[in-house]
């Protein structure tokens, strides 16, 4: 890590209702050769502003709400400064004012991106030690499963506010929607779709007072968080209920009506062709609705719609192995057939979601 990329970093740090230790932070990081401090005051009031002043003082750039708009509108309102005024900036360096992020823990995190490649780098703490409030373990371990099972990367702590990536990703960060807390987690999820690489970079776990200085609600924000999370989850599993009744509907109307009309009989023809015409109906509404509702996909249909055909064979394929392999073992058929589907149900989305309906995958 060398002075001239510090000299081109902006740490950005979002503030509400900050108490003194801010200001020594700030100290701290210039120390430590963070010389582009911005700081946002997400409208802490009047009381609070000697605390501001002060920054001001030491060097600091300080923003300024009126009224609490939320954590991510105060970190758009600092990228949006960055790009305007700092040209020169490569890197933005993200850490909260409660002093949980230490110097030693910027610096590291920086330096990786700077090593590394492209990336969100995310300073990740460890859960499983015993200063860690049990709220916060079981809300980050919690959140990091679901985050796994939907989107397919693990990340030992989705909360984290310390992260780095590189300035030429400012208008991606300020696209992102959320004003809250919900915005740090909307981030993960807009890299995971985009194909952003994310990279955990191990940091000390401090929680001061048993993290009492925290604005994080955790009925409030919690739920604006797993909505954003689970909302395209729950849009796929909607998506496949309408497949089902759509399936069924021209089953019915292909076995009973129009394939007898058109002269076939045979019963066996009759029940084969009937579901093999429903099933290519029902999978071309699926793809639509996951398309445009779900995934809100704006790339080619056509390359789309080729990598959909192939991931319905993958998975057509897998599911008659893994039954086939688990009735061999002893297992009855039907709890064979739903265990892999089931199973099979959730790599498929997380496909879709990465590669079949990903800009990223478009692009390939």
């Amino acid at each position: 890590m060398t002075s001239e990329q510090l000299l081109h970093t902006a740490i950005l740090i979002p503030s509400l209702e900050p108490d003194h230790r801010l200001v020594t932070y700030a100290k701290d990081l210039e120390n430590a050769g963070f010389s582009h401090r911005i700081i946002v005051d997400d409208g802490s009031g009047e009381s609070f502003q000697p605390i501001f002043t002060q920054l001001e003082k030491e060097g600091c750039v300080v923003l300024h709400h009126d009224v609490n708009h939320g954590k991510g509108v105060a970190l758009k309102t600092g990228y949006r400064w960055i790009q305007e005024n700092m040209p020169e900036c490569e890197a933005v360096l993200t850490a909260d004012s409660d002093g949980q992020h230490t110097v030693p823990d910027c610096l590291s995190v920086i330096s990786k991106l700077y090593d590394g490649e492209d990336a969100l780098y995310l300073g990740s703490r460890d859960f499983s030690l015993p200063n860690v409030p049990p709220k916060s373990r079981i809300g980050n371990r919690s959140t990091s499963v679901v985050f796994k099972l939907c989107y397919g990367k693990w990340l030992p702590d989705t909360q984290t506010g310390l992260r780095a990536f590189r300035a030429s990703e400012l208008p991606f960060m300020i696209s992102i929607e959320g004003d809250r807390y919900e915005y740090e987690m909307n981030v993960l999820i807009s890299c995971a779709r985009r194909g952003l690489p994310m990279i955990p970079v191990t940091i000390e776990t401090v929680y001061e007072n048993g993290n009492e200085g925290t604005h994080f609600h955790p009925i409030r924000d919690s739920w604006r968080i797993y909505k954003l999370i689970l909302g395209s989850f729950f849009k796929f599993m909607g998506a496949s209920l309408i497949c089902v009744l759509v399936d069924q509907i021209f089953a019915g109307l292909f076995a009973s009506w129009l394939l007898p009309l058109l002269g076939v009989t045979e019963h066996r023809t009759l029940v084969w062709l009937s579901g093999f015409l429903a099933r290519l109906i029902s999978s071309v509404v699926n793809f639509t609705l996951n398309k445009a509702f779900v995934f809100k996909m704006k790339g080619s249909t056509g390359h789309a719609a080729l990598r959909y055909a192939l991931l319905c064979v993958l998975i057509i394929c897998l599911s008659n192995l893994g039954v086939q392999l688990l009735t061999a073992l002893g297992m009855a058929r039907w709890i064979a057939k739903l265990l892999c589907d089931t199973l099979l149900y959730f790599v498929s989305y997380n496909f879709q979601n990465r590669w079949v309906f990903s800009e990223k995958g478009d692009q390939k």
